[in-house]
């Protein structure tokens, strides 16, 4: 599933940036995290109507529809408050901070968030209790976030008005139990019955609660 795409980017810019930390260490004996911990958030989030049964389809194309209900974060504070309750967001720090100390650390969507045709208002990271990073994205327009993605191939879990790209398998797995839906316009993409499944803004583009595992 393209959901690894994204996810194998993020990967491999991790070990783009070990290597960089690995090499920072040798000759200058530094490389290491110095984020905060924010810690501090107020909730803001609402619960999705998830049905029994066979799978349902809500929404037709273009509808805002495909959205109500999921989780919002109107900001970094009440997204990492909403990670934390599924998996550890820890370290908050904003993109244009994360790596800037000269450690080499990388992370999914440096450059999607400079362009404009992503939708994208901000974009921080926090690491899992792996050290893995997770990016956190807060969308200003999830119809252009749609069409961005559907053409880069990208597929994301998202909330009503923000995005997330965690790494590790532990992490997502963590992550299924959330109001978070998996948001995908890969081609051929099926979601399978007792699952909730909605169209998207985007032609092609669905949500669902169903994760896939590869």
């Amino acid at each position: 599933m393209r959901f690894r795409r994204a996810l194998t980017i993020g990967a491999a810019l991790v070990a783009l940036g070990a290597l960089s930390a690995c090499q920072g260490d040798e000759s200058t004996g530094e490389g290491r995290d110095n984020g905060k911990d924010t810690g501090k958030a107020a909730e803001s989030t609402q619960k999705a109507d998830k049905g029994a049964g066979g799978a349902r389809e809500e929404g037709g194309g273009g509808s805002r529809a495909a959205f109500d209900g999921l989780p919002e974060g109107p900001d970094m504070a009440s997204i990492e408050y909403y990670l934390n309750k599924y998996t550890e967001c820890l370290d908050l720090t904003m993109g244009e901070d994360y790596g800037a100390d000269g450690s080499g650390r990388t992370a999914w969507g440096e450059e999607e968030a400079a362009d404009p045709s992503w939708g994208i208002k901000q974009r921080a990271v926090c690491r899992d209790n792996s050290g893995n990073p997770l990016a956190l994205l807060t969308v200003r327009d999830m119809d252009a976030f749609q069409a961005a993605a559907k053409k880069s191939g990208d597929s994301f879990l998202v909330g009503r008005d923000f995005a997330v790209v965690p790494v590790s398998d532990d992490a997502i797995r963590q992550l299924e139990p959330s109001d978070l839906m998996y948001l995908s316009c890969e081609s051929g993409f099926t979601v399978p019955s007792g699952y909730e499944k909605r169209t998207g803004t985007v032609p092609g583009c669905v949500l669902t609660d169903y994760l896939p595992a590869d």
